[in-house]
Formats: C-alpha cells, structure tokens, sequence
C-alpha cells in the first residue's frame, strides 16, 4: 500500500512497523491513516473487527449467508463481553460504556448468524 507513493518515508513506515510489531500475523487490524499537506501524518492502529472475533470464538471461518435465518455458530455471552473489553479499547468508542459495546457485539453476533448463549 504505501509503496506506491512518495508520501511515505523510510522513517514512516518503520514507525507503523513498530507499532504493528505485536500484533499476532493474519489478525486483520484496522489503521485509521490522516496524512497532512505538510507530509507529516498520523495513524491509529485499531482493534480487530468484531465479526472477526466472533467468528474465532465460534469456530467458524465465515458468517451466515442468511443473517437471522441461518445459525452458523455459537458463543457465550462471556466471550462477547470479553470482545467487548478488547474493543473497548478503540478510540472511536472511548466514551461508550462497556454495556453498550457488549449490547453492539451481541447485536453484530446475530447479523452473522452467530447465536449467543447464556452464561
């Protein structure tokens, strides 16, 4: 991706490599990128998408075809709250209550065909 442009400095690119740097490899992991006319730039390294994480907890490679007509997997309501913690460490959702992002992550579960169970 930044290879194809000028923008990017030698300097830049071993900074988003040092911050990536413990991420675990084939987690797909979201940046936010702003570059600035200045050439300067800032990004912010994300968390990895929820349905991502669902489908890990479940043990499935894909979501339903059919969301809300096909199950394709389960997991507990413990592991949605723990992926909620995880995400509740994203900037963008930095002043929404851990209720509301564990309310979102259940709600994300069903438009994979994901079931919740109790727990």
């Amino acid at each position: 991706m930044w290879g194809s442009t000028s923008f990017f400095t030698p300097d830049a690119v071993k900074q988003f490599n040092d911050r990536t740097s413990r991420y675990i490899p084939d987690i797909p992991t979201p940046v936010k990128l702003t570059a600035f006319s200045d050439r300067t730039f800032e990004f912010e390294v994300r968390t990895p998408p929820t349905s991502f994480l669902l489908k890990k907890a479940a043990g499935i490679t894909a979501g339903s075809s059919r969301p809300g007509g096909e199950q394709v997997g389960t997991v507990t309501r413990r592991a949605c709250y723990e992926i909620a913690k995880i995400k509740s460490k994203d900037l963008s959702v930095q002043y929404v209550p851990l209720e509301g992002i564990f309310k979102s992550v259940i709600g994300t579960a069903g438009s994979c065909g994901i079931k919740v169970e109790g727990d």
